[in-house]
C-alpha cells in the first residue's frame, strides 16, 4: 500500500506530524510517501516570518505534483490551520485537481486530514472538516481517528487530536512541539488509514 502525505508546514509542526503518520503507516506495512507542497510566498517575506530557517529542514523532500494523489492507495493532507481553514498553499494545490476530478482518479480512495493551530481553540476541527468537503468531491473515503485512540480522550493536560483528524498546538510564538500524545495520534491515523487502504485494495 503506498500511502502519499502531501504537506504544507511553515515552522515544522506540520512536518513532525506528517512524519509520525509515515511511521504509522510503516507500523502498518505500507509504504508512506512524504511530499511536501509548493511554496506560494515569495522568500524574502519567509525570512521576515522567520519561517525560512526552519523550512531547511524538509526542503530535501519532493514537492508533490497533483498527479501522484491518483498513485496512491491512500492520502493523508497536512495543512495548518488558517482562520479555520486549510492554508492557502494547500487550496491553491486541491484548486489545481480538475482534471482528476473529471476523471473520477480519486474515486474510492480513503482520505484524511492532520492540522496544527496556535491556540486550542483555534480550528482544528472546522480546518478538518472544511478539507473534509473537497475529499468527498472527488469520492473519496474518509478517514478521521476513532476513539479507539484513547489519548484523544483525557482532559488533564492541553491536546489535540479529535475523531476527525490528528492535531496539535503550536502556541502562538510557534514554541509549543507536538507532544507524545498528539504524535501518537498521528502515528495511529497513519496505521488507520493505511490498513483501510489495504483492505480497500484487497
Amino acid at each position: 500500500m503506498r500511502i502519499l502525505i502531501p504537506f504544507y508546514s511553515m515552522y515544522g509542526h506540520i512536518y513532525q506530524m506528517a512524519r509520525a503518520v509515515a511511521a504509522g503507516v510503516g507500523e502498518a506495512g505500507g509504504e508512506a510517501v512524504l511530499r511536501r507542497l509548493p511554496e506560494t510566498l515569495p522568500q524574502e517575506v519567509l525570512e521576515r516570518m522567520g519561517a525560512a530557517e526552519p523550512q531547511r529542514q524538509w526542503a530535501d523532500v519532493p514537492v508533490c505534483r497533483v498527479e501522484e494523489l491518483a498513485e496512491a492507495d491512500g492520502i493523508a493532507f497536512g495543512t495548518p490551520t488558517r482562520f479555520g481553514n486549510m492554508c492557502g498553499q494547500m487550496k491553491q494545490f486541491l484548486d489545481a485537481t480538475g482534471g482528476l476530478w473529471g476523471k473520477g482518479a480519486l474515486v474510492g480512495k480513503p482520505g484524511g486530514v492532520f492540522t496544527s493551530s496556535a491556540t486550542q481553540h483555534g480550528g482544528q476541527e472546522s480546518t478538518i472538516l472544511s478539507m473534509h468537503i473537497v475529499l468527498l468531491h472527488h469520492g473519496m473515503v474518509v478517514v478521521g481517528l476513532p476513539y479507539s485512540f484513547r489519548g484523544q480522550t483525557g482532559v488533564e493536560e492541553v491536546r489535540g487530536c479529535s475523531p476527525y483528524g490528528p492535531s496539535t498546538i503550536a502556541g502562538g510564538d510557534g514554541s509549543r512541539q507536538p507532544t507524545e500524545v498528539e504524535l501518537g495520534g498521528a502515528r495511529f491515523f497513519g496505521r488507520h488509514l493505511a490498513d483501510i487502504a489495504g483492505r480497500l485494495r484487497r
